[in-house]
């Protein structure tokens, strides 16, 4: 563990904002324990993904640069959802293209603007954080962060040292989910059947808990799982590495 003092901007996605706060708390509690000092502006709002993925840009660059102007002065922002990351690490920069002064405000976020297991394993070097988990993990590889940020060993690393756990790897652990934002909205008969396998396999692998680190496909799991009255258990990796 690095011994430099660091302070972490948390960013927070919507849904954890509104639905999940306990992923935050738990955020909070990881930190805590590594000694880091925590900042948390309650002003941020939605990063503007939801209006990107629509279509709307306008509408998202204005949500961007009131994330720019929030954000711009922390040392380091770490956020719960990869989906969030990915938008500001990639998409800010495609807002602002033809607009210097903003594309260099916005190379500036996206620089420091991290996913919780990221962080904690590639730019900390912490892999264990002596959680204790007494059950079967299995661990569902969003699209965002698997293909757009390349985070696949890092949740594997942490939660393979969680004390009594025992780690499954489900069969096609890397196959969406089937929610992806709108396109559920829009299409709900293919995301309903895409979410059905995703459940099948994590029920077929044995384990009794499933951990992601983004809480738009766990909620979208936990919903099917909830109807099929599933005892498997819905962890972002934040609440598991807290426990």
């Amino acid at each position: 563990m690095t011994q430099e003092k660091k302070t972490v901007t948390l960013f927070i996605q919507c849904l954890v904002d509104s639905i999940y706060p306990e992923v935050g708390e738990a955020m909070v509690t990881v930190f805590r324990k590594l000694g880091i000092a925590l900042e948390c502006p309650v002003d941020q709002t939605c990063c503007g993904q939801p209006a990107f993925n629509a279509g709307y840009h306008s509408q998202a660059r204005t949500a961007a640069q009131r994330f720019i102007k929030i954000f711009e002065n922390a040392e380091t922002i770490v956020c719960p959802s990869g989906s969030c990351v990915h938008m500001v690490r990639y998409h800010y920069p495609e807002l602002f293209k033809s607009q210097p002064e903003w594309l260099a405000r916005a190379h500036s976020v996206t620089e420091k603007t991290f996913e919780l297991s990221e962080y904690l394993v590639d730019h900390l070097g912490i892999e264990d954080l002596g959680a204790v988990y007494n059950g079967r993990i299995t661990y569902h590889d969003s699209c965002h962060p698997l293909r757009g940020l390349g985070i696949q060993k890092q949740p594997r690393k942490l939660i393979s040292n969680v004390k009594d756990a025992e780690f499954i790897e489900m069969k096609n652990s890397d196959i969406c989910c089937g929610f992806g934002g709108s396109f559920s909205v829009k299409y709900p008969e293919i995301s309903a059947a895409i979410l059905e396998d995703k459940v099948k396999n994590i029920i077929d692998s044995g384990a009794d808990a499933v951990v992601g680190v983004d809480m738009s496909c766990l909620m979208n799991i936990q919903g099917l799982l909830n109807r099929k009255k599933s005892k498997v258990k819905v962890m972002h990796i934040a609440q598991l590495l807290a426990g």
